[in-house]
C-alpha cells in the first residue's frame, strides 16, 4: 500500500496500523477498534437510540470495515472511510426496521415494483415455529463447536451465557479492544458456516 503525502500525522498513524493489520496483525486490528470504538458508538447512538443497537452496530460495522481493509485507499483518512461504512451500515439498518413495522394495510413495494403486504407477527411462535427455532439453536451449537477455541469461547460466553464485552475481558483477562475485535470475527466465521450448513437444518 503506497502511503500519500496528504495524509495528517494521526492519518499516517491509522495507515501504519491498517497496514499492519493486512499483514495478520490481532493487535493492530485492536488498536484501531478501540482508537474510533467510542466515536463510532456514540455516532450510531444518535442514529438509532437504542444502547443495544448501537453496540450492535458498531461492532458490524468495524467487522464490515475490517473485512474489507484491502479495498481502503490512503488517499483519505482511515476515519473517514470507516464512519462512511458505519453510517451506510446504520441506514441500512434504519430501513430494514421500518419495512418490519409497516403496516399490514398499506406493505411496501419491492426493488421489482411488487406489492408486497406484511402480516402482523404474533408475538408466541406457534409449535412448528417452536420445533424449527430448536433445531436452529441445535444446529448453531452443533457449528460453534467446529470453532478454534479461542473464538469458540469467546461465543459462548457473548452469546450463550449472555455476559457482557467487559465481563468477556475480564474473565479472559484480554483487553477490551481484543475481545472485539476476535468476537466479530468469531461472528463473521460463525455466520459463514451457518450459511454453508444451512441446507442441513
Amino acid at each position: 500500500m503506497v502511503k500519500e503525502n496528504n495524509l495528517s500525522e494521526k492519518g499516517k498513524k491509522d495507515l501504519a496500523l491498517v497496514e499492519k493489520a493486512l499483514n495478520g496483525s490481532q493487535p493492530a486490528y485492536a488498536e484501531l477498534m478501540e482508537k474510533y470504538r467510542e466515536s463510532i458508538y456514540y455516532m450510531m447512538l444518535k442514529m438509532v437510540s437504542k444502547d443495544e443497537d448501537a453496540e450492535d452496530l458498531t461492532i458490524e460495522a468495524f467487522g464490515k470495515a475490517f473485512n474489507r481493509l484491502h479495498q481502503y485507499s490512503p488517499s483519505f483518512a482511515f476515519s473517514t472511510w470507516l464512519f462512511k461504512i458505519a453510517s451506510n451500515n446504520a441506514i441500512d439498518f434504519i430501513r430494514k426496521k421500518r419495512i418490519k413495522v409497516t403496516s399490514m394495510e398499506t406493505g411496501f413495494t419491492n426493488s421489482d415494483g411488487e406489492a408486497i403486504v406484511i402480516d402482523v407477527e404474533s408475538s408466541e411462535r406457534d409449535p412448528e415455529e417452536v420445533a424449527i427455532h430448536a433445531e436452529k439453536v441445535k444446529h448453531m451449537r452443533n457449528i460453534v463447536q467446529t470453532l478454534k477455541p479461542r473464538y469458540r469461547e469467546l461465543i459462548e460466553k457473548r452469546y450463550f451465557l449472555e455476559l457482557s464485552y467487559e465481563e468477556i475481558a475480564a474473565d479472559m483477562d484480554l483487553p477490551l479492544g481484543t475481545v472485539k475485535a476476535q468476537l466479530f470475527r468469531a461472528r463473521a466465521f460463525l455466520a459463514d458456516l451457518m450459511e454453508k450448513t444451512k441446507d442441513a437444518i
